[in-house]
């Protein structure tokens, strides 16, 4: 039977990691973004056999649709990626509230979406495997992303709250927390100054958060845990 992972988010940064690494270990992937033309660019770099979808995660009948899609067209999902997110950092006083849902809406509704659209295929099964990618922001807070960080706390709650309702189901929930890593997301940021305050003393790589989702997708007995992939910062913050 073919390893089917949907990845949303999966067209760039973090969830595009992900996507290569598991190309490379057999899987076939449904690559999710928001637009098409990106997704198919990224689907199509992994090699053949992936499919590229394009779905506003936000949206419950979007994300509905994408799923009978995908299952029609890969087979049913058994694992999930969830690494689609935004930032709107500012200080709390000076944060719009739209920049506030924006980042609720597409960092712990989108998910939450997402994994309520997987379960009845995962609880036919009888199995499957989620990761939802958080941040460790979400469990230290951090000055200027206070709506950030409640996204991405939520999001820690929501994982562990579903783990518990679907073990039964032979169905894993974990979540994984990075630091400072090299993407978009953090292209913008004082890297020289940051980097003194990470014991490891560099900003981390996709790649490196890659192989701690691959590690808990795969772990048959880990569900309910935080992995942070961050060089230690969680030690100083």
């Amino acid at each position: 039977m073919d390893k089917v992972c949907a990845i949303f988010g999966g067209s760039r940064g973090l969830g595009r990691a992900v996507a290569q690494l598991m190309a490379q270990k057999g899987y076939r992937l449904a690559i999710i973004a928001r637009n098409l033309e990106v997704a198919k660019a990224a689907a199509g770099d992994l090699g053949g056999g992936h499919l590229a979808f394009s779905c506003d995660v936000t949206k419950e009948q979007d994300v509905q649709n994408t799923f009978e899609e995908m299952e029609k067209n890969l087979g049913p999902v058994s694992f999930l990626v969830n690494a689609a997110g935004i930032n709107r950092d500012s200080l709390l006083v000076r944060t719009k509230t739209e920049d506030m849902l924006s980042q609720l809406h597409t960092n712990l509704l989108g998910p939450m979406l997402t994994c309520k659209a997987a379960m009845k295929t995962m609880i036919q099964q009888q199995r499957g495997s989620i990761v939802n990618i958080g941040s460790i922001v979400g469990l230290k807070g951090n000055a200027g992303q206070s709506a950030y960080s409640a996204s991405k706390g939520g999001l820690v709650g929501f994982s562990r709250a579903l783990a518990k309702e679907v073990a039964r189901k032979k169905i894993k929930v974990n979540v994984v927390a990075p630091g400072f890593i090299h993407t978009d997301m953090t292209k913008d940021l004082k890297e020289e100054n940051l980097k003194k305050t990470i014991p490891l003393g560099r900003f981390g790589e996709p790649i490196e958060v890659a192989h701690a989702v691959v590690f808990l997708l795969e772990s048959p007995y880990v569900t309910g845990h935080v992995l942070v992939v961050d060089g230690g910062l969680q030690l100083t913050m």
